[in-house]
């Protein structure tokens, strides 16, 4: 199975910090965004990995990780986005990296404190479709969110005022080969992108997405709160407590 990392966007939901570079290069605790999607990849057996970015800073990504070798990889493939397209439209860039096999795709700002290998091991026993990662949340109404009839997902709702549940689609997505025909038959949303949401929702209709609820803590980095969040939390996990990272400045 293949990996892809969607890193692109302007981030202008924490301008000023991303006037002059890309949202995944910005420090979490002790490294760049971009480090965490990545070791989730490797650490899942996931080591064929596409990064997707974008922006005048695109460059820096080749540079800070160049083929991959800090994490044991032989290399890492880049792709670029022009403007801001939504998550669907980034992931179409990676169709002909992904040729027809299985892919797991997370967004650059997401951070998981579990292992995800048991979930990406479910998918590829699965005979087909896709499978996505849940977590309850106390602000779904940030996020996708999906609606249930017991364990299944009737459908998911893009950041619902009213949310039918209090869970979030996280961002980690695992899809077969039909996704990229899903991404095509898309039409831009009210927000003028083409949102990972109604392909979620194009499995849903054939009968074959299935989930997982993470048992861990995750966050996204891409509000000033969210990413105050996701400091602490790896800084927690790294046996820092808040009031020692505070006096190391």
């Amino acid at each position: 199975m293949k990996g892809v990392i969607l890193a692109g966007g302007l981030g202008s939901r924490l301008r000023p910090l991303t006037k002059i570079t890309n949202k995944h290069l910005l420090p979490i605790y002790d490294r760049p965004m971009i480090y965490y999607p990545l070791q989730t990849m490797v650490s899942a057996g996931i080591e064929d990995i596409m990064i997707v970015t974008g922006g005048n800073s695109a460059g820096d990504f080749l540079r800070l990780l160049g083929n991959g070798r800090e994490f044991g990889l032989k290399d890492i493939y880049y792709t670029y986005q022009e403007g801001e397209g939504g998550i669907a439209d980034a992931l179409k860039l990676a169709e002909h990296f992904a040729d027809g096999e299985r892919i797991a795709v997370i967004l650059g700002d997401n951070i998981f404190a579990d292992d995800i290998s048991p979930y990406v091991r479910a998918f590829e026993r699965q005979p087909s479709g896709a499978r996505i990662l849940l977590k309850e949340v106390t602000d779904p109404q940030r996020f996708g969110v999906p609606e249930l009839d017991g364990e299944r997902i009737v459908r998911i709702e893009e950041k619902p005022k009213d949310p039918k549940s209090s869970y979030a689609v996280t961002g980690i997505y695992m899809y077969d080969g039909r996704v990229f025909d899903y991404c095509r038959t898309l039409k831009p949303s009210h927000r003028g992108e083409l949102e990972i949401t109604d392909v979620n929702n194009a499995y849903i209709a054939a009968g074959d997405l299935y989930s997982d609820v993470l048992r861990g803590w995750w966050t996204d980095a891409g509000t000033f709160e969210s990413l105050h969040l996701a400091n602490r939390l790896v800084a927690e996990r790294a046996g820092w407590s808040e009031a020692a990272v505070t006096a190391a400045g």
